[in-house]
């Protein structure tokens, strides 16, 4: 929403989940038909690290279908003119080629601990794509990278990395801990976007011209033969190790411990890195560098910093 005020869009319709919960068919359908938007950003979804993924399964995979369910098909009762459905890199294949292309969609089995989330959001794409060829719709889905930055969740049980790792080592510099333990090798590969920036690509595509706009919806794959969905990665192209990772947040918060990695725990996928040459040939790239976009992520939550969550004595890799 940041984003769309800065670029000076004023008629915006948001709600609190507390004010309308997606998964609730009825009143979706009643938000949708009240209001009428004409564009949509579909970014709700239930999300968490591999503590969640593994906790909660099936509540990840009823909840994310039900929300994505409910808004297409609303949205394309009330002629919504543009949807943009968000994933997650976690729907491409475990060990995928590197960096994953979206053609990589489908082509083997997925990391399993967060196989319930990514199922639905590979179910989310596919109804983009099915409304698409039977309705004449314009819904494009849009997999984002690793975020952090503002508004992100810094609860130690349910969180992703980044957000731990800021908060497990501001806990031990204030402290006077000795050591930080992060859950796993450290030797994973993962790409981290600021949500910022990922905001600015949804609106560039959004606002792209109704032909090249057109050109990223797929087509209809009986007819043509050829695997292509509504599909466009968003991300910076490059990747650090979980290692790199700490020590960079490590350096940012001044934590002058001691790392320690538990290799009991799970390191979840090898390499997560997104090929972004779909998105940079159509002219939009990532301008904030993990350095400078840990600073204001430190920043928000030392502004809020002595609120109530139970604290956690690991670090989980997403």
């Amino acid at each position: 929403m940041h984003n769309l005020q800065a670029k000076g869009y004023t008629k915006l319709l948001t709600r609190t989940h507390a004010e309308l919960d997606l998964t609730n068919k009825s009143a979706v359908e009643t938000f949708f038909t009240t209001e009428k938007p004409d564009y949509v950003f579909l970014a709700a979804a239930k999300v968490g690290g591999i503590h969640a993924n593994n906790e909660y399964p099936a509540e990840f995979i009823r909840d994310n279908l039900a929300i994505q369910t409910n808004v297409i098909h609303a949205a394309w009762q009330n002629n919504v003119r543009r949807l943009l459905f968000l994933g997650s890199s976690c729907i491409y294949p475990k060990l995928a080629p590197q960096p994953m292309k979206e053609e990589y969609l489908l082509t083997g089995p997925l990391e399993p601990t967060n196989r319930p989330y990514a199922l639905a959001k590979i179910a989310g794409i596919e109804m983009c794509w099915s409304y698409n060829r039977q309705y004449g719709t314009q819904y494009l889905a849009a997999m984002p990278t690793n975020l952090y930055g503002p508004g992100d969740n810094y609860h130690p049980e349910n969180s992703h990395v980044i957000p731990a790792l800021i908060r497990k080592f501001h806990e031990a510099k204030q402290n006077g801990e000795k050591q930080v333990v992060v859950w796993g090798t450290g030797t994973p590969k993962r790409e981290f976007m600021y949500s910022e920036d990922m905001a600015d690509a949804c609106v560039f595509l959004m606002n792209l011209p109704d032909e090249e706009y057109a050109s990223l919806l797929g087509s209809d794959e009986v007819k043509t033969g050829k695997f292509e969905p509504p599909l466009v990665n968003i991300g910076v192209g490059e990747d650090v190790t979980i290692k790199e990772l700490a020590e960079t947040v490590k350096q940012v918060v001044g934590f002058e411990g001691e790392i320690v990695f538990d290799t009991s725990k799970p390191d979840g996928t090898p390499r997560k890195l997104m090929d972004v040459s779909r998105l940079n040939g159509i002219g939009w790239t990532a301008k904030t560098t993990l350095n400078a976009g840990l600073i204001v992520a430190l920043a928000e939550y030392e502004s809020f910093e002595g609120e109530s969550n139970p604290k956690s004595d690991f670090i989980r890799v997403d």
